[in-house]
């Protein structure tokens, strides 16, 4: 039997400080099923539900997942989605996932661990904080900041 793809979709959450864009990333909560603890984007997995049409041919659904879980894990709102990149990995238990990381400027919200079960903080990181640039050791894995990376030239690149 082949196994199916778990869809998920992690949102690179950005806004402008001094005309330097900082990116919001997570602190996973202790008793998530994946990567438990760890620096993250938020995000999270294509449900059937009202706001995630469950229909294949259905427009939206990337972008509908995104804004859907923005709301539930960290209150905020963003503007214009772009896919930026996507990616495979095995979820803890073994399942494959597919992975699409999307670009989108933070409009409203201050955002604050709405979802306690699943985000146990979250923050701002510069792009010098998230390399570990600025002398503090940055606590985010590697394929976190890859995704960040390929937001932020998406960013910066003209279309």
């Amino acid at each position: 039997m082949v196994d199916s793809y778990v869809v998920n979709v992690d949102a690179a959450v950005y806004h402008l400080r001094d005309g330097d864009p900082e990116y919001l990333l997570i602190e996973r909560g202790a008793d998530e099923d994946h990567a438990a603890g760890t620096m993250g984007l938020p995000g999270g997995t294509m449900e059937t539900s009202p706001d995630d049409p469950a229909d294949p041919g259905a427009a939206g659904a990337i972008e509908s997942t995104l804004r859907r879980e923005l709301r539930e894990e960290v209150a905020v709102e963003v503007g214009e989605v772009v896919v930026v990149t996507s990616g495979v990995f095995a979820l803890d238990t073994g399942a494959p996932c597919l992975n699409v990381v999307c670009l989108a400027e933070h409009e409203a919200g201050d955002p604050y661990p709405a979802a306690p079960d699943e985000v146990a903080a979250v923050d701002w990181y510069t792009l010098d904080r998230l390399a570990g640039d600025n002398g503090d050791e940055a606590d985010v894995p590697g394929f976190t900041r890859g995704y960040v990376e390929a937001a932020e030239a998406a960013r910066t690149t003209d279309p």
